[in-house]
């Protein structure tokens, strides 16, 4: 068989052939209202700014990545289990008349160097391996206090909220349907395009929160005009509950 490229062997793959199983669980969601100028340089070729109610938002989200198998059955030893953090945006993309609702990751932060390697080789996403930790405490009255932590150049941050009420599934139309519910992952490749790969998951059940924050110097994690998105006020927050998922093998388009 002739040797083929990487970028080459990804358009041959099917989108349906499953690249990476896991099960992600508590995911912290702080969502901020940014103006479309500052994403447009990060949006992928073929791709355009989905919005929810005419809004473009940003999400910064820290969740628990546990039971991580390649292909669906390969464990990686001492890399099944681990802490997630990654700025997102959200895009779409028309296919016939189809449309497809995806996520775009400005960053991502995990603690474990072959996971960021695997990411980086395969889909070209700017993973960061770096020092992190979580804490998932109840707070009494059926609260849940989640926090996710980590450092880069001796610099320590942190993602945390308390939940407030019942767990629900999303209203229909609502914002937390709309962060949620993105099933698809579009990453810019090196000399244009970019690759197209489907996340499977069902939907969540989230809960409300009383307070949330980002504290940590967000400039030197994603550079000045997102940093003084991050020290604002979220638009909405919330903790989704997570569930088993499957994310497929890329397509470069």
């Amino acid at each position: 068989m002739n040797r083929i490229a990487r970028s080459d062997y990804l358009n041959y793959v099917s989108v349906d052939r499953v690249f990476l199983t896991a099960e992600w669980q508590y995911l912290a969601m702080l969502n901020y209202e940014v103006d479309a100028s500052m994403l447009l340089p990060f949006v992928p070729a073929g791709t355009e700014l989905d919005r929810w109610k005419g809004k473009v938002f940003a999400s910064l989200v820290g969740f628990r990545f546990l039971k991580t198998k390649l292909l669906g059955f390969l464990p990686i030893p001492m890399h099944s289990n681990f802490e997630e953090v990654n700025l997102r945006f959200y895009v779409r993309r028309q296919v016939g008349s189809e449309v497809r609702r995806g996520v775009v990751f400005i960053r991502e932060f995990v603690p474990r160097r072959a996971i960021a390697f695997i990411a980086r080789t395969f889909y070209k996403e700017n993973y960061v391996a770096l020092p992190m930790a979580h804490e998932i405490q109840a707070a009494g009255d059926d609260r849940l206090r989640v926090a996710y932590r980590w450092r880069s150049h001796n610099c320590r941050s942190e993602m945390n909220l308390e939940t407030d009420g019942n767990s629900e599934l999303p209203g229909e139309g609502s914002i937390e349907q709309f962060i949620t519910e993105h099933y698809w992952g579009y990453a810019a490749q090196p000399g244009g395009g970019c690759v197209e790969y489907r996340v499977t998951h069902p939907s969540w059940r989230v809960w409300q929160v009383g307070r949330s924050a980002f504290e940590g110097d967000a400039e030197k994690l994603y550079g000045k005009p997102i940093a003084a998105v991050l020290h604002g006020k979220p638009q909405s927050a919330f903790l989704a509950e997570g569930s088993a998922v499957s994310v497929m093998w890329g397509r470069r388009l």
